[in-house]
């Protein structure tokens, strides 16, 4: 898809970085079985861009899960057609320098948009870089909130 194919809202999410964190969200949210906006993510992440992911093993040993943008959707494909699942941002600190910024970005997931259960919460490190006249995510590292590792308010 082409820039000047792209619906106005998705140019309007590269052009600040807050917004563009929940335009993520947006993306990745929905009841189960529901089609995702995998064209809309695409857009928002550099083509060379990563996500990291924190997994905890059965002996609480931790590892990295490292995807390239189209190994993340069909890792979490499967996941999003059996489950309701909304992430939620509750919090977000972004600093710049330039061209480049970093956003922290607190979230909760949720079955639904202001349901009482909590599936789960935990902490986005979210590194973008202006160019082309826009903001792309090159990097998004998480990890989850668990016994011994709580997530406090900034």
């Amino acid at each position: 898809m082409s820039d000047h194919e792209v619906p106005d809202t998705w140019r309007q999410d590269v052009q600040d970085i807050g917004r563009m964190v929940r335009a993520v969200y947006a993306c990745i949210s929905g009841p189960a079985g529901a089609a995702r906006d995998w064209d809309r993510f695409r857009y928002l992440h550099h083509p060379r861009a990563s996500s990291l992911r924190t997994v905890v093993g059965p002996d609480g040993v931790t590892r990295a899960a490292v995807f390239d943008v189209e190994s993340y959707i069909a890792d979490v494909s499967p996941f999003f057609a059996a489950n309701d699942f909304h992430e939620i941002e509750v919090e977000q600190q972004v600093r710049r320098f330039g061209q480049v910024a970093h956003a922290w970005s607190r979230y909760e997931a949720r079955p639904s948009p202001g349901s009482g259960e909590l599936l789960k919460r935990g902490a986005n490190s979210i590194q973008v870089c202006h160019e082309q006249g826009r903001w792309w995510i090159f990097s998004t590292i998480w990890d989850n909130e668990r016994p011994g590792l709580p997530v406090d308010p900034w």
